[in-house]
């Protein structure tokens, strides 16, 4: 049962497509299993078309309606902006939300270049002083199995770190009549598979292992060069007309790169590996053992301990679902796996705990933006023979 004589802090989400619905079962669900100092109110939803926007809240819990970003940011019953549109508009809400006085959570990657990644990080670094906290929503992080996996490296369990594997695999456009949404279009999206999907791996590596990439040679290819213009705003489901248009980002990117505890590190973000729907994984190995973790299997952490005598040594897995383990606690009995959409449901209680204490929520809009500068330093290298480029700033 939600105590409400909780102190509420209103949320406003400004989208509601695919991350908006997962967003939205977050704020509703985050105060039904974990006990928070503040409770979400579900206070507006912002969308351009007003049918479908009223639709959409009525349909996940959300008190009012706005089809103007601007004044969901300017209503009173709103202290927290959560942002879920393409990366094109994150900096415009992202500056406008916290000028007016508002905690903000945007959707990965924080921005579609460098510099407005700099202004983003800039104005939260400044508004911080006035108590306002920002996050950047790079969800895989709050996986159980992945959050102890950051915890075992940092208590020393692998030694050195010597080598990093991280691939994301996805499938949903190799079909070359997939229409031209949104998210194959530079000017709204940034890039294509590395920012959609590398983006992630590139966080959860420097996040697990607590170390930045310094340094990357890349690859990136786009493997169909037009599509049908779509007949309608969809998403991953979207339909095609008989009109086509230039596709403008990669589909794939190869990098390998270098830590700064100088590990060597090799990435593949991918939305054409036919059979693969949603395969993150990554492979850490030390000079005292190895760490595994696919996404397909999220509840489950493999951990190789070289210390071990050879009788005993390989990989066991671990089951991340015993009460002790990161967030499982609060969940099921052990052996009962959670799911994706837990995932925005401990972002949501992350970001909550930080500011009723009054400390950083991480990943802050710094760990954003350096995300954005791999990602710019990749592309770059791609662009001239996938020359080695420093990280700036790494």
């Amino acid at each position: 049962m939600v105590n409400q004589d909780t102190p509420e802090l209103g949320v406003g989400l400004v989208g509601y497509a695919f991350m908006g619905a997962t967003h939205s079962h977050a704020w509703r669900t985050a105060p039904r299993f974990f006990d928070l100092p503040l409770r979400p109110r579900l206070a507006a939803l912002a969308g351009r078309d007003r049918t479908a926007v009223r639709a959409a809240a009525e349909r996940m819990g959300w008190a009012a309606v706005e089809t103007d970003w601007r004044a969901l940011i300017a209503r009173d019953d709103v202290q927290l902006v959560d942002i879920c549109t393409p990366g094109d508009t994150h900096a415009e809400i992202a500056l406008a939300a916290l000028e007016a006085g508002k905690h903000v959570l945007c959707e990965k990657p924080l921005a579609n270049s460098v510099a407005e990644a700099e202004a983003m990080a800039a104005a939260a670094e400044k508004a911080r002083e006035r108590g306002l906290r920002a996050m950047v929503g790079f969800s895989y992080r709050r996986v159980p199995a992945v959050a102890l996996a950051r915890q075992m490296v940092a208590e020393g369990r692998l030694g050195t770190i010597r080598h990093v594997r991280a691939v994301y695999l996805q499938d949903w456009i190799t079909d070359p009549e997939f229409p031209l949404t949104w998210r194959l279009r530079k000017e709204r999206a940034g890039s294509g598979a590395l920012g959609d999907i590398g983006a992630h791996i590139v966080d959860l590596t420097q996040f697990v292992t607590g170390q930045l990439i310094t340094g990357v040679s890349g690859l990136t290819e786009t493997f169909v060069r037009e599509r049908p213009l779509p007949q309608a705003a969809a998403g991953l489901s979207a339909t095609g007309g008989e009109e086509r248009g230039e596709v403008t980002v990669d589909d794939a990117a190869l990098f390998f790169g270098r830590l700064s505890g100088g590990a060597l590190a090799s990435f593949e973000a991918t939305r054409f590996a036919s059979g693969r729907k949603n395969a993150m994984r990554i492979e850490i190995n030390g000079s005292l053992g190895s760490l595994a973790f696919d996404f397909e299997s999220m509840n489950e952490l493999l951990f190789h301990d070289e210390t071990l005598p050879a009788r005993e040594a390989g990989f066991r897995r671990i089951l991340a679902t015993e009460p002790t383990h990161p967030y499982a606690g609060a969940w099921w009995p052990p052996g009962h796996g959670l799911g994706y959409d837990h995932t925005f449901v401990h972002q949501a209680k992350d970001l909550v705990e930080a500011i009723a204490e009054e400390r950083d929520a991480e990943p802050t809009f710094a760990d954003g933006l350096r995300v954005q500068r791999v990602l710019a330093a990749v592309e770059a290298s791609a662009a001239d023979r996938s020359v080695w480029t420093p990280v700036p700033g790494a």
